[in-house]
């Protein structure tokens, strides 16, 4: 492993920032509806997200919308991993595609969420948010590609029995985080040792990191929450989404 001094390359970090929000403020929903000669902030409830487009298109074209979005979020982390695999920042053994992947996911989530292009009015950042999970743990361990996939049809399983689209996908936000949390920590604290400052600071903001995307998603729903603890929140019914709203209104 080949150490990286921050001091000396903090710039890359500035450039992967800003070019990863603006790769989150490219909204494959927008694109989509347009396709389709439509609007998708005068459809449905207006979000440019992968439900909105569901609802009004049909499931197929809503996965479509999903896919793309997860590869939004998790492209630019995978490609942060194999640039920096080699990598520990200096005087730590803290991998620096282990900041990095999430480093980058986070600040394409905050364009998804509020982006420039769109008067800082986007997504909701949930299939970016759980494609970027989907990269960062597989990316290590390829037979969790699997693992990860397996989890993800759980969650859909989850909204398809209980209807309640936002939570299910909140809780699959975070069960991933836990579980990248957990081997974070088995890396780098379950041993008891602290190390120097600077490895304390680049562990704790690997958590951060995962904080903050939990954080993100979870306040960018909490209307959708609010009208669940109220029961006001809209089921999502899994056969009506197979249809899209044309086929709805002809059933």
């Amino acid at each position: 492993m080949r150490e990286l001094v921050f001091s000396e390359h903090w710039y890359w970090f500035v450039v992967a920032a800003i070019v990863c929000y603006f790769i989150g403020c490219f909204n494959f929903a927008v694109l989509i509806a347009k396709f389709k000669h439509k609007d998708v902030h005068k459809i449905g409830s207006g979000n440019p997200g992968t439900m909105n487009i569901s609802r009004e298109f049909g499931l197929k074209v809503g996965l479509i919308n999903f896919l793309l979005d997860a590869c939004k979020g998790g492209v630019p982390a995978l490609i942060s991993y194999f640039v920096f695999r080699g990598y520990v920042f200096a005087g730590t053994d803290v991998i620096v595609s282990d900041f990095t992947r999430y480093f980058c996911g986070l600040f394409v989530i905050i364009g998804h969420i509020y982006p420039v292009t769109m008067k800082f009015q986007g997504g909701k950042g949930i299939a970016s948010t759980l494609g970027l999970f989907w990269f960062c743990i597989s990316c290590e361990n390829p037979w969790y590609i699997l693992v990860t996939f397996l989890c993800l049809v759980c969650v859909l399983g989850y909204i398809a029995w209980t209807e309640w689209g936002s939570m299910g996908s909140l809780l699959g936000v975070t069960g991933f985080s836990i579980w990248q949390g957990v081997e974070f920590y088995l890396r780098y604290l379950a041993d008891g040792s602290v190390g120097s400052g600077a490895r304390t600071a680049w562990v704790a903001a690997l958590f951060f990191l995962l904080f903050a995307l939990n954080f993100l998603t979870w306040f960018a729903h909490r209307k959708n929450l609010v009208r669940l603890y109220a029961g006001e929140e809209h089921r999502t019914s899994v056969k009506k989404l197979s249809h899209g709203r044309r086929g709805t209104q002809n059933m």
